[in-house]
């Protein structure tokens, strides 16, 4: 079964949500057949690339508040995240766009170590205040994660997997998403928002029993190999 997973890598609650959703699948059973992907989902893409901004000032300009209050805001996150077991600090730090950053994630996924570098960015940008947002901050992260610094550094001065960010952001849209994190479970359910473990265990359990077949057994014949031969009539006939 597939988990496809959007997010942002300065989306706090997507940082939160990713570690719910993980305690849950640890406790699934059959966690060892779940193939957990992770999406891109730019939160404003129309943001400079290359460039870092105050994360406070940000928010108090995006919701019409007073700077002192958006450094309150992130202070209670940074407490909410505490009670999932992370470290957050958001007060000082920086945001910015994150194309080039979704896009190593992409070329993580081609070297098959997506679950390190998005592990290592989400660390790097809420716990250690590195930015994600300029080429050699961004180099140093991804290769100490595991990416090798060549490619690395040859997908940053180009633009390979920028249309895998944008047809991510685009499915998410035409499913509905206006934002993140948005988990879809076997392609049939979605589950939108950092909900807490228990909902997380539950959606995993639904979605894998209704994509498996009902087994009825009774007393009726199976044939148990590939001969399945028909008996002969004792008539003769």
């Amino acid at each position: 079964m597939r988990v496809e997973i959007w997010s942002d890598l300065i989306c706090p609650w997507c940082y939160i949500g990713k570690r719910r959703f993980e305690k849950a699948l640890a406790a699934f059973d059959h966690r060892d057949e779940v193939e957990v992907v992770h999406r891109s989902f730019q939160l404003d893409p129309s943001t400079p690339r290359g460039e870092a901004h105050d994360l406070a000032e940000m928010l108090a300009a995006k919701f019409g508040m007073p700077r002192e209050r958006a450094v309150s805001m992130n202070r209670e996150m940074e407490a909410r995240a505490a009670e999932d077991g992370l470290t957050y600090n958001l007060v000082g730090g920086s945001v910015g766009n994150t194309a080039d950053a979704h896009r190593l994630l992409h070329l993580a996924e081609a070297k098959n170590i997506q679950p390190q570098v998005l592990e290592a960015f989400y660390k790097a940008y809420f716990t250690d205040q590195k930015s994600l947002f300029d080429r050699d901050s961004l180099l140093a992260v991804a290769t100490e994660a595991g990416l090798p610094a060549e490619e690395t550094a040859r997908v940053l001065d180009s633009d390979e997997y920028a249309d895998a960010v944008v047809s991510d952001q685009q499915a998410a849209q035409q499913m509905g998403a206006t934002g993140v994190p948005f988990f879809v479970l076997d392609n049939r359910y979605g589950v939108s928002g950092a909900q807490p473990t228990e909902l997380f265990a539950q959606a995993l359990t639904q979605a894998w029993n209704e994509s498996r077949p009902v087994l009825l057994e009774g007393p009726g014949e199976t044939c148990t190999d590939d001969t399945c031969a028909v008996p002969e009539s004792k008539t003769g006939a």
